[in-house]
């Protein structure tokens, strides 16, 4: 758990949240003693959906799922 004073949090407490990961914590501390925390909420929604990536590298067989020929035996 991070810790910074309260004139740090003060002067950049917008960099300091930007900076935390969901469910993170930070302790605010005045005179050397904790006083506050700070911690940045958990996601409520995702970026993307599933199956969607599309990155230039990237490939998925369009019969990724299909059964193995090695396998035929075992999937009757």
């Amino acid at each position: 758990m991070t810790s910074v004073t309260i004139e740090e949090a003060q002067a950049k407490l917008p960099q300091l949240i930007d900076e935390l990961t969901p469910g993170e914590e930070v302790v605010i501390t005045k005179a050397g003693q904790p006083c506050a925390q700070v911690k940045k909420a958990g996601r409520t929604s995702w970026p993307c959906q599933a199956g969607t990536y599309r990155k230039e590298g990237f490939w998925l067989a369009p019969d990724f799922n299909a059964p193995l020929d090695d396998f035929q035996e075992y999937m009757e």
